[in-house]
C-alpha cells in the first residue's frame, strides 16, 4: 500500500481526527442500540455460568501514554490475575465454558464501546496494551501511542496471532497512514472477520 498524503498538514489532520471523532460516537451510539438484547442476554448468561461478575475491568495504555480503564465481559475464571499473557489457545484453562465462545465471536469486546464514546478509545486503532507491556516497548514503537487505541485494527484484520514485535509493526504502519478511507476499509474488513471467527482468542 502507498503511503497516504491525504493528511501530511496539520489542518488536515485537525479536520481527519473530528470527522473520526463523529464517526466514532455516531456508530457506537447505533451499535449499542442495537445489540442492546444481546448485551443483555450476555450479561444473564455469564453471570449463571461461573461465579462473578459480567463485566472486566483492567488498566490499558491509552493515547500519549495515558492510562485508562477498558471494559470488556469476562471471559476468564476470577481467580485469573488481572494483568498477564492473554491465552494463545481456547485449552487455556483460565477460560470459562462461555467465554470460549465470546471470545470466537468477539462478542467480548463490546463493552469497549462505551471506551469509544468516552473518548478513551477509536473504533480503528492499535490495540491498548497492558502497562508492563508497554514499558518494554523499543522506541520506535512507541510511536503507536500517539493515535486513539482502537476497538480493531490493521493487525487484528493481518492475523491475530503475531507475536507483539510483529503486530507493532502492523500498528506502526497504520498510524503513518491513517484516514477515513483506510479507517472504512479497516471496518469493512473486521466485519468479514468477525463472521468467518477469522484468528480469534
Amino acid at each position: 500500500m502507498k503511503k497516504n498524503t491525504a493528511i501530511d498538514s496539520k489542518t488536515d489532520l485537525r479536520s481527519y481526527e473530528a470527522m473520526k471523532r463523529v464517526l466514532d460516537v455516531c456508530l457506537s451510539v447505533c451499535l449499542l442500540f442495537c445489540f442492546f438484547p444481546v448485551i443483555v442476554g450476555v450479561v444473564i448468561a455469564i453471570r449463571l455460568d461461573s461465579k462473578g461478575p459480567a463485566f472486566f475491568r483492567q488498566i490499558r495504555i491509552g493515547r500519549y501514554g495515558v492510562p485508562f480503564q477498558v471494559y470488556k465481559f469476562r471471559t476468564m475464571t476470577v481467580d485469573s490475575p488481572t494483568f498477564g499473557l492473554k491465552p494463545i489457545s481456547f485449552q487455556d484453562e483460565r477460560i470459562t465454558r462461555l467465554g470460549q465462545f465470546l471470545r470466537v465471536t468477539s462478542l467480548d469486546e463490546l463493552p469497549q464501546l462505551f471506551n469509544v464514546i468516552n473518548g478513551e478509545m477509536s473504533l480503528v486503532g492499535p490495540r491498548p496494551e497492558q502497562p508492563f507491556l508497554v514499558a518494554q516497548y523499543e522506541p520506535w514503537q512507541k510511536e503507536r501511542l500517539t493515535v486513539l487505541p482502537g476497538l480493531t485494527g490493521w493487525w487484528q484484520i493481518n492475523g491475530r496471532k503475531q507475536p507483539m514485535h510483529e503486530y507493532a509493526a502492523e500498528d506502526v504502519f497504520y498510524v503513518q497512514n491513517r484516514s477515513l478511507s483506510f479507517d472504512m476499509r479497516i471496518l469493512v474488513r473486521t466485519i468479514r472477520a468477525v463472521l468467518l471467527r477469522d484468528g480469534a482468542i
